[in-house]
């Protein structure tokens, strides 16, 4: 058997190509974007396309993040429903939320195809799955709210969802073809690499100290370096660190942790997800499955294993793979690792301009792959051009959240509490 390892697969598959230096001198911009992950890549790329110095700063490496490290489904829409958002936002702009990130999907496989990003991209859709009625009650009115829109989802039951799942333990799944999945390490490397072909400044091990006004722009300053910038882009998310923002009073944190077996092959691996889309279920702490270009099964779900033993992780994946697919028999998981995620109460990204010049994001809730992409673009058009019509949302004037420590803490124990019930086979 295998040791199982804390380490990320994709870091693993993916390999930085280059190995960017710190910033160690004074450097001129017209814009500094900080963070590299999907969004501050994306929002790079779209300025230095329009004729504009860019220099990113990356407090570790490019990816480190929730951008390399996520279990790379390429989604449609938010976390809720699409009436809710509507309920939550208003009319209008929910309509327009609804609208960007029912197409958002497509903007990340037309972003792939336009860079030449090798990400083992797939667009053949993504498999939202009921464990019981209410999950197909549930699926019924996501299907129903979406196909009022026009989106291209089905709902599958009997035979044809146990071919697409490949297990009999669900009894219907919501199919949304205009969505799919990536390595997201990859696809942020090649982001990252269309940043450089561009002319764009990338700095990693750059994290940031302070941001200052300096006449009518920026001064961004780094242990070593700083960059004199006209506007700045704060796009860190759930990693942001140090007390130069605020941005960390605007979510709560949430871990997300996974685990990847071995590559399977055979016809009980053939018949796991066999057309190719990746999954999650309609559990209230849900478990996320798909495969990888070389066979794998990963396995993911709310929390965090970095602080538990090897037996404890071993143990859940093994009860969920045997609730699932229990015709693999014994598997042998290889890897696990654990992310962070940016949350909000009512799981909607909140848009910021802290001041003149400066623009931030956050609370993508578990959907950075695509959203980071087009608000990645949104907010460099906001930037160019100082109309807010362009954004996805108006910029956000809520409180910050309350006691986000609190609801993290609690949250993490409610996760762990729910796993080690599933690992002594109380729940499921």
């Amino acid at each position: 058997m295998t040791q199982l390892r804390q380490e990320c697969l994709w870091e693993h598959l993916t390999p930085p190509s280059t190995n960017p230096g710190a910033l160690a001198s004074a450097v001129k911009a017209d814009v500094c974007v900080i963070g590299g992950g999907i969004t501050g890549l994306n929002t790079a790329i779209a300025l230095l396309e329009k004729g504009q110095r860019v220099v990113l700063l990356e407090a570790h490496q490019v990816g480190h993040g929730g951008s390399g490290r996520n279990v790379g489904l390429v989604n449609a829409g938010t976390w809720i429903r699409p009436d809710d958002v509507e309920d939550t936002l208003g009319s209008q702009q929910g309509s327009r939320l609804n609208k960007v990130l029912g197409e958002a999907p497509a903007a990340v496989f037309a972003m792939i195809q336009r860079l030449g990003i090798d990400c083992q991209a797939r667009n053949e859709g993504t498999l939202h799955m009921a464990h019981n009625a209410t999950g197909v009650a549930d699926l019924q009115s996501r299907h129903e709210q979406w196909r009022r829109r026009g989106a291209d989802v089905q709902l599958l039951t009997g035979a044809r969802c146990e071919e697409y799942c490949g297990t009999t333990k669900i009894a219907a799944a919501l199919l949304d073809r205009r969505a799919g999945t990536i390595n997201p390490m990859a696809y942020t490397q090649g982001l990252a690499a269309a940043v450089k072909r561009l002319g764009g400044n990338l700095y990693e091990h750059s994290a940031v100290q302070q941001l200052q006004r300096q006449g009518s722009g920026w001064l961004v300053k780094t242990a070593k370096g700083e960059v004199s910038a006209a506007k700045v882009v704060i796009s860190t998310g759930a990693y942001t660190e140090g007390d130069w923002t605020d941005l960390k009073r605007r979510y709560f944190r949430g871990y997300y942790y996974q685990v990847a077996s071995r590559p399977l092959v055979g016809a009980a691996a053939d018949a796991v997800l066999r057309h190719g889309q990746g999954s999650w279920d309609t559990r209230t702490v849900l478990s996320s499955i798909r495969r990888d270009a070389d066979g794998r099964l990963l396995l993911g779900s709310m929390g965090r294993v970095d602080n538990k033993p090897a037996w404890f992780v071993r143990r859940w994946a093994d009860r969920i793979q045997g609730h699932y697919f229990p015709a693999l028999g014994k598997v042998d998981w290889e890897m696990h690792w654990t992310g962070v995620i940016d949350f909000t109460p009512d799981h909607l990204m909140r848009l910021f301009e802290p001041a003149p010049g400066v623009v931030s994001v956050t609370g993508y809730n578990g959907r950075g792959n695509t959203t980071g992409t087009v608000v990645g673009k949104a907010l460099a058009d906001y930037l160019l051009s100082d109309d807010p019509a362009g954004l996805p949302l108006p910029f956000s004037l809520d409180k910050p959240v309350s006691q986000p420590s609190l609801r993290t803490g609690l949250y993490e124990t409610g996760f762990s509490l729910y796993h080690a019930g599933q690992c002594l086979r109380v729940v499921l």
